[in-house]
């Protein structure tokens, strides 16, 4: 399991085991996690040096399952040890969806933010593969993984994915707010906005309901309900103690918003259609409310770690997530800066 040390590879070592499969995690450095059904073995390896994951799946392995496979290339890696595993599961993006204007998750704060009908099914349009952003590159991932497949390749489109171990822990927006003993919260967008949440719990549930009934296919992967931002931090709110206020904020159309920017706000709602998972007989195990605990409880624990920002896709968003200055001002005097 390349990327077996991060957020989704921890929890899918954590519900194999525990159904009693033997799980190996990879990742560059190695290291060893202890899951709950006991401990899964643990290598050190690059799988895009030529010939690593070919020698360390060596005789075979009935499923493979790549956490961290970016691109084209990625697929053609996992196309060429086809032969030693019996069945393929990539983690591509929800991101790869496209609006019918082609607006994008990526480019939403030039062209603005994607609209759709109603919850975005497998089968709506995506943006083109191609190596030129994140989204792009893990449609041509998908593209050619699905393509080349012989054996049976499921392809995860999670959305805003949560759980220990992440390195882009959007609950610390809230979790560092509580625990700074922040008396007030702005929320933009009123606090209503909708960007589906994914529990690195489900995702693993998904996957092993793949594995267990194989087949080539993409299915979306999020919770069962998609909470608005004010829920979300109201759930958080409830399991820390924090007895301030969510205060929300009439932002209007425009993207992004300048005061109470939390990492799921968003102008219009982006939901996934989960009917794909649950005819495949996938039932989710939690919703935000229980399964947000755990990086919350992981996030406080490590408090020092959490604001020092050690978290490179948070310190990659390019503004000051935790600008209490303006936040104060806004409060104060009414005041954007």
């Amino acid at each position: 399991m390349p990327g077996g040390t991060g957020q989704i590879g921890v929890a899918v070592a954590q519900d194999l085991v525990g159904a009693g499969w033997r799980v190996t995690l990879a990742s560059r450095r190695g290291g060893g996690i202890v899951s709950d059904g006991g401990p899964a073995r643990s290598v050190a390896l690059d799988a895009r040096a030529p010939g690593a994951l070919r020698a360390a799946l060596g005789d075979g392995v009935d499923a493979l399952i790549h956490c961290v496979a970016y691109s084209g290339e990625d697929a053609k890696v996992l196309l060429a040890v086809e032969g030693q595993v019996g069945a393929t599961v990539a983690i591509s993006s929800s991101s790869v969806y496209c609006d019918t204007r082609g607006r994008t998750l990526d480019e939403a704060a030039s062209t603005g933010f994607p609209t759709f009908d109603g919850p975005i099914r497998e089968t709506n349009s995506i943006v083109p593969p191609g190596p030129q952003t994140y989204s792009t590159r893990k449609a041509e991932l998908e593209r050619v993984l699905l393509d080349g497949a012989k054996r049976p390749a499921t392809i995860l489109r999670p959305c805003a994915i949560y759980g220990p171990h992440s390195s882009h822990p959007r609950e610390l927006w809230f979790v560092k707010r509580m625990v700074d003993g922040r008396e007030r919260i702005p929320l933009a967008y009123g606090g209503r906005s909708v960007f589906h949440t994914s529990s690195v719990a489900n995702v693993a549930a998904l996957i092993r309901l793949a594995l267990e009934k194989p087949g080539t296919r993409v299915l979306n992967a999020a919770d069962p309900v998609a909470l608005n931002v004010r829920a979300l931090g109201a759930a958080i709110a409830e399991h820390l103690g924090y007895d301030g206020v969510l205060h929300p904020i009439e932002s209007g159309a425009a993207f992004p918003p300048r005061i109470g920017r939390t990492p799921w706000s968003t102008p219009a709602p982006f939901t996934l259609d989960l009917s794909g998972a649950a005819a495949l007989g996938h039932r989710p195990v939690a919703g935000y409310e229980t399964a947000s605990r755990g990086i919350c409880d992981w996030l406080r624990a490590d408090r020092d770690a959490a604001c020092r920002m050690n978290f490179p896709v948070l310190a990659a968003y390019g503004y000051n997530l935790f600008d209490y200055a303006a936040e104060d001002a806004f409060f104060e005097h009414g005041i954007l800066k």
